[in-house]
């Protein structure tokens, strides 16, 4: 299996937290990574978001089919992220589009990482199951918007 965890682009403040919208310089964030894993991504994969508007604006970017789930959603677990992807169980790529820190962790804790790591907003991690229990784990990449 593999899967990419994507955190969301740049968002505007706002005291309702998941009305919250990607900023110009978000949705030139998310146009850089979409176009970048566009050339990379195999013809089939699957995409599940956070309900919150700045994850569906950012997993927009992608022009594919999207699902939502509330797994993904701000304030959650890793373990419910690992949850939504059925990770390690399929056979086919998945991109979370999320939130910080719940994919930091979820990134930490497929590594063996004892702690937690951060992931730069627009940013993703590529991250591949060699085994079909997901012990033997590699990153494939770690791309950020400013690098694009």
């Amino acid at each position: 299996m593999e899967l990419i965890l994507w955190r969301h682009a740049e968002a505007e403040d706002g005291a309702d937290d998941m009305e919250r919208k990607l900023t110009a310089k978000g949705r030139k964030q998310a146009e850089r990574v979409a176009a970048w894993l566009h050339s990379q991504l195999p013809k089939s994969f699957r995409v599940i978001s956070s309900p919150a508007k700045r994850a569906l604006q950012t997993a927009k970017a992608l022009q594919a089919p999207m699902e939502t789930s509330e797994l993904l959603a701000p304030g959650r677990f890793a373990a419910e992220i690992l949850r939504a992807v059925d990770w390690p169980n399929r056979d086919e790529l998945i991109i979370a589009v999320g939130h910080q820190p719940t994919l930091g962790q979820a990134a930490s804790r497929l590594l063996g990482h004892g702690g937690d790591l951060s992931i730069q907003k627009g940013a993703l991690w590529w991250i591949e199951a060699r085994d079909t229990a997901g012990r033997d784990v590699r990153v494939r990449a770690v791309i950020g918007p400013d690098f694009l």
